[in-house]
């Protein structure tokens, strides 16, 4: 087969980012994916594009450029992207308001657009929510949009510009020369050759990287996600509870019922253009098991109505799981894969995947040409988790 500037393993948003970008500078890209575009983590994730959920530092940087890298290229995709800039609201309980406080400060400190909103303007702002909800932290900047769309936008406009691409072609090893360097990976259908490659598989990183000696410290982390049926509505934006940020980071909650800690679950609620909304989220480290757990479900159901009452009212029509490639201080990899020359790695983004394709799609294109890149690399080096780093 002839060979390609790059490769790039991987389908999901970050994998089609990564290809746009490296087209776009140039090179012959190949893309492969085990199954079809976006298929695997992408199709069963919510699509909420976030700053306000980043610490205020370098992964508030991160998103803001993602954001602003998305909004220069959105064009392209605008008839399938579902883009909308509705920003993004946190309902705060009474319990965490000093915590609230707090977060909002650091993050106007840090150049964010955000407000805290009293009970009284809460409610005016979105009626369904709980009366005994005590404020809302507000984002305007936020925005959401069709993970899935993304990734075949992205895709389609490389393959437009001579971009190769394999869908149902699953990596079974990367291939190294005499040198060590990598130079193609085999796979189900034989191998294929490459002046470079990028692995962008998300929370199957891990096993393909090991088959040149790597590791590297991604865990898949299972998430269910209700879907509801369409036109039922409450409010036509995104929400998610407070304590959902403990959740992310690991931090400890308040007065919650233990299943919630046990199940990593907390309100997330995103409005789709289709006209249905999404309810979520939970995170449990389960393997590679994609099986529905009914008391997941049903705690899920049970946090919602608590800030929703009006949801009890509804039918939901489907519900998924996926898995976040989560990594231990949940920033994703973006790097050169240290002691591989030729060999890049693209992810580790956990839930914020969507949010990053963008800058992490440049950032990567950047590495791989050798040029300046958009933002410092090196908080995201894999080297990090070694011992002294790298």
């Amino acid at each position: 087969m002839t060979a390609a500037d790059v490769l790039v393993i991987g389908g999901g948003v970050i994998g089609a980012s990564v290809t746009y970008y490296l087209t776009r500078a140039g090179l012959q890209v190949t893309l492969c994916d085990r199954g079809d575009i976006a298929s695997g983590t992408s199709s069963a994730c919510e699509g909420q594009m976030l700053a306000v959920d980043k610490r205020p530092g370098y992964d508030l940087d991160l998103a803001l450029t993602s954001q602003k890298l998305l909004s220069e290229i959105s064009g392209e995709f605008e008839s399938v992207l579902q883009y909308q800039q509705t920003g993004s609201l946190l309902a705060v309980e009474e319990e965490d308001l000093h915590a609230a406080r707090e977060f909002v400060t650091r993050r106007k400190q840090a150049g964010l657009r955000v407000d805290l909103l009293d009970a009284q303007t809460l409610r005016s702002r979105v009626p369904a929510l709980a009366e005994d909800i005590a404020a809302g932290i507000w984002c305007p900047s936020d925005a959401t949009l069709n993970p899935m769309a993304l990734a075949y936008g992205m895709t389609v406009t490389a393959q437009e510009s001579g971009a190769r691409v394999l869908p149902y072609t699953e990596v079974l090893s990367i291939k190294k020369d005499a040198g060590g360097a990598a130079v193609g990976v085999s796979t189900s259908d034989g191998d294929l050759t490459a002046d470079r490659v990028v692995c962008a598989a998300g929370v199957w990183t891990p096993g393909i990287l090991q088959t040149v000696g790597v590791d590297v410290p991604i865990r898949p982390r299972k998430g269910h996600v209700l879907v509801a049926q369409r036109g039922s509505s409450p409010y036509q934006g995104a929400v998610q509870e407070f304590g959902y940020q403990k959740t992310i980071l690991g931090m400890k909650r308040g007065r919650v019922p233990s299943a919630l800690k046990e199940y990593g679950i907390a309100f997330v609620y995103e409005y789709t253009r289709d006209g249905n909304f999404l309810v979520g989220a939970s995170r449990q480290f389960a393997g590679f098991s994609r099986e529905v757990d009914p008391d997941v479900v049903r705690w899920l159901a049970r946090r919602a109505i608590r800030f929703v009452p009006g949801l009890s009212d509804i039918n939901v029509i489907r519900i998924y799981t996926g898995f976040r490639p989560h990594t231990p201080d949940h920033r994703p990899i973006v790097s050169r894969v240290p002691g591989v020359p030729g060999l890049f790695i693209a992810a580790g983004h956990e839930g914020a995947g969507v949010g990053l394709a963008a800058v992490t799609g440049r950032l990567t294109a950047d590495l791989v040409c050798g040029r300046a890149p958009v933002i410092d690399p090196e908080p995201l080096q894999l080297g990090r988790f070694t011992e002294g780093g790298d």
